[in-house]
């Protein structure tokens, strides 16, 4: 029975979340835009104000939305980052969750530049050369740089979307980057067309992969 209610409970509190969302956008509400209120947001989207109010909770732990004492709630200028920040904090305390993000990230890289191994022309192969000796960046910028650069050969947004996700879950917890030579390495496997090595490459990382 409690299991029951407990799924019931949150098909509302998702639907009034979708609901708030849709009118954001209906309304074409921008940062700095106040929300209407409790009541009328209850009113409107045909829901109880205790489940509004627990949206908008949730919002604003996610940085979605303030809530201005006396004026009411505005829409927030939305920083993904401050998002991941929170949410890691509660999914990322045990080790193992963390390990198995690491690997699951590790095997969507693989997967990626594998797949990316058919559309890799000249330009990117300079791209990603440039990207591995630009002295500006951090070691974990050229991490992220040489893989969009990687992601976007892939002509999968999906994909990209995921591992954008991970990545940045990853930078609460460890470094991003592997070992310098790594990066070289792939890129000579695309220029001599070695397509079967990829993935060795990727299995000859440390099991811990992150410097």
């Amino acid at each position: 029975m409690t299991a029951v209610t407990m799924s019931l409970e949150q098909k509302v509190y998702q639907g009034v979340l979708q609901e708030i969302r849709k009118y954001i956008d209906e309304h074409d509400l921008q940062p700095g835009d106040k929300l209407p209120s409790e009541r009328e947001l209850s009113e409107n989207l045909q829901a109880g104000r205790s489940s509004i109010r627990e949206a908008l909770r949730a919002m604003e732990l996610l940085g979605l939305v303030e809530t201005r004492h006396g004026e009411g709630t505005f829409l927030s200028d939305y920083r993904p980052y401050h998002s991941v920040e929170v949410l890691s904090s509660f999914i990322l305390r045990g080790a193992n969750t963390r390990n198995d993000l690491l690997f699951a990230k590790k095997i969507i890289e693989k997967e990626a530049a594998r797949i990316a191994y058919k559309h890799i022309r000249q330009d990117d192969i300079d791209t990603l050369s440039a990207i591995t000796c630009d002295n500006t960046l951090s070691s974990n910028e050229k991490h992220a740089a040489f893989f969009q650069c990687l992601f976007r050969r892939t002509e999968s947004l999906l994909l990209a979307k995921v591992w954008q996700l991970m990545d940045a879950f990853s930078y609460t917890i460890s470094s991003l980057a592997y070992n310098p030579s790594f990066y070289q390495k792939l890129i000579n496997l695309y220029q001599t067309g070695r397509f079967d090595e990829i993935e060795r490459l990727f299995y000859q990382l440390p099991a811990e992969q992150n410097e």
